[in-house]
């Protein structure tokens, strides 16, 4: 493997696929090198929100800057595709790699505002009968994982890719987030599709990082909690007293948990070499600190 990066900053951000404008869901935490803690950032938006667009310009930035960036992701960047030997198996398109699902991602959500991607599940998409969606359970829908997700099992294992409803719906923020990886592929490196650059984002599970150092995710209101989460990833304590003020909603503090397990886990060769060979490579992906 190349020598890694050495990263000057390091972003957490907690994605989302809502069709909303306004969209609180999606939040940013940033850290330097060294223990300091992370801190939550501010979008452009009105009240500090971001937009997913708002996300991309950010990279944009950093590129162009010439920093150093690694930055995670809460999405999942690919379908499985081992399991039945192509994305789409019984319909659809039959996709080479994991640019060409991006791609196709991309075509079938139009000029769809902020990324949104909806339409690819919608009546009339060649695909529409592999999600359970808000119109019904496709008949071609089935539970899926992909290879990472299964070597998540032994901690916590990630909910269905093509589930787009309900509390558990991962579905359509990873369709967002494919068409935000159809536009940085050109010049940034998806990891592990791409070796690390001076500019790479990678897919993170930030409920994986809580319970990877003996913490619950479910108790992320507990300060106690975050701090000790941070600590497990040689980070300072977040905010002491203000800590409640500060992270107020599960996204706040995903983020935050996730800037700092990427900070500590980016020095450990054997996270990056984790997904070496396919179909980690080329079709699925990986989840960034699975070993």
């Amino acid at each position: 493997m190349t020598a890694l990066p050495a990263f000057d900053r390091f972003y957490g951000i907690d994605w989302s696929g809502s069709k909303a404008r306004r969209l609180p869901g999606l939040q940013v935490a940033e850290c330097a090198p060294g223990t300091a803690a992370p801190r939550l950032l501010d979008g452009p938006q009105p009240g500090g929100l971001w937009r997913r667009l708002d996300v991309l310009a950010l990279l944009e930035r950093e590129r162009d800057a010439g920093a150093r960036v690694l930055a995670g992701f809460d999405f999942a960047f690919a379908y499985a595709h081992a399991d039945h030997g192509g994305y789409f198996p019984g319909t659809g398109p039959d996709l080479a790699d994991v640019r060409a699902l991006w791609a196709f991602v991309e075509d079938l959500a139009g000029e769809t505002e902020d990324l949104y991607a909806g339409s690819v599940y919608a009546p009339g998409s060649p695909v529409a009968d592999h999600y359970l969606s808000p119109l019904g359970r496709g008949s071609l829908y089935t539970y899926r994982q992909r290879r990472a997700e299964q070597a998540c099992a032994a901690v916590t294992t990630p909910h269905p890719v093509f589930k787009c409803i309900g509390a558990a719906n991962v579905g359509t923020g990873s369709l967002a987030g494919m068409r935000l990886l159809h536009r940085v592929a050109g010049w940034a490196a998806v990891w592990p599709f791409a070796p690390p650059e001076p500019l790479t984002v990678a897919e993170i599970f930030p409920r994986r990082y809580f319970m990877a150092v003996g913490q619950d995710p479910r108790a992320w209101r507990d300060p106690a909690v975050i701090d000790a989460t941070l600590a497990g990833y040689g980070s300072a304590a977040y905010a002491g007293a203000a800590l409640d003020a500060a992270l107020d909603t599960e996204d706040k503090a995903d983020a935050v948990v996730a800037a700092a397990a990427l900070r500590r886990l980016s020095d450990d060769p054997t996270v990056w070499s984790a997904p070496a060979r396919e179909p980690a490579s080329r079709h699925e992906g990986w989840i960034f600190g699975v070993t």
